[in-house]
């Protein structure tokens, strides 16, 4: 007895499955880029709960996303624009503020420590309890 040729069906589920795929590609895509989040190949295969590989293996996404990649760095602000930078006035008082606090520290940590060390040294005066030692001579050695 043969057995039925279901071949079709395997197709047509692999084709389903591509086409829902690719479906999600291009919804993360879009979604990502209008949310203004950054199109990354990870970024979109996370969101999309697809592979990366996969990713690079499609033309068209792949282009998609080297484009708005491209789109989303030209747009960005340079860290090295001059209305971005601090000022020398401003990173010294920052520098001044963090040293300042820097020395309190310091000075908390000596105060802690020394109380730290008074603490332990009362702890254990009082746990040394005084005791009576016998004469030599009070001793009784047992003869044989």
């Amino acid at each position: 007895m043969n057995r039925p040729d279901n071949s079709r069906h395997l197709i047509k589920a692999a084709q389903q499955r591509a086409a829902l795929t690719r479906s999600k590609a291009v919804q993360a895509l879009r979604t990502l880029h209008a949310d203004g989040r950054p199109v990354t190949f990870d970024a979109v295969a996370k969101y999309a709960r697809v592979s990366r590989s996969w990713l690079y293996t499609q033309p068209d996404l792949r282009a998609e996303i080297e484009h708005l990649r491209q789109i989303q760095a030209a747009a960005e602000p340079t860290p090295e624009s001059r209305s971005q930078r601090a000022s020398e006035a401003s990173l010294r008082q920052r520098l001044e503020a963090a040293n300042d606090r820097i020395r309190r520290l310091n000075d908390e940590n000596q105060r802690l420590r020394q109380q730290l060390a008074h603490a332990l040294g009362q702890r254990r005066r009082e746990s040394v309890v005084p005791t009576r030692r016998k004469h030599p001579e009070s001793i009784t050695v047992p003869r044989e």
